[in-house]
């Protein structure tokens, strides 16, 4: 299974995405440096085993790098372009992550219990 989580912060959900999978990828993104760093600083214990990567770049911004694989599963929390707070942004947002998708693909969001799930058209 690969997941992204968009804005990771420190990565602990990023960190227990992957445990909780046992195999997989998870990449973790986010615009803050500091963040991004203290991702990658907490995640130095799993280097033995699978390892979430991180990335340092805004949501409107994020594309898949030649040759990555599409994502079965997405998630944000706290994420103002996609809890309502910055409409256009989050227009922009849900392009980039629904091309990243696979057609099965999922997004969820904090406002639920104990997520919701933001329906995308995905062809």
């Amino acid at each position: 299974m690969r997941v992204l989580e968009i804005g990771c912060g420190p990565g602990a959900a990023a960190r227990l995405a992957l445990a909780t999978m046992g195999s997989g990828y998870v990449l973790g993104i986010d615009r803050s440096a500091k963040a991004i760093a203290q991702a990658r600083a907490g995640s130095l214990e799993q280097t033995r085993q699978a390892s979430p990567e991180f990335r340092q770049l805004a949501a409107e911004e994020f594309a898949l790098s030649p040759g990555d694989d599409l994502f079965d599963l997405a998630f944000a929390m706290r994420v103002g372009a996609l809890d309502g707070r910055h409409p256009e942004a989050g227009e922009r947002v849900l392009g980039r992550v629904t091309a990243a998708l696979t057609p099965a693909g999922r997004l969820f969001i904090d406002g639920g219990d104990p997520a919701r799930e933001l329906p995308l058209h995905l062809e």
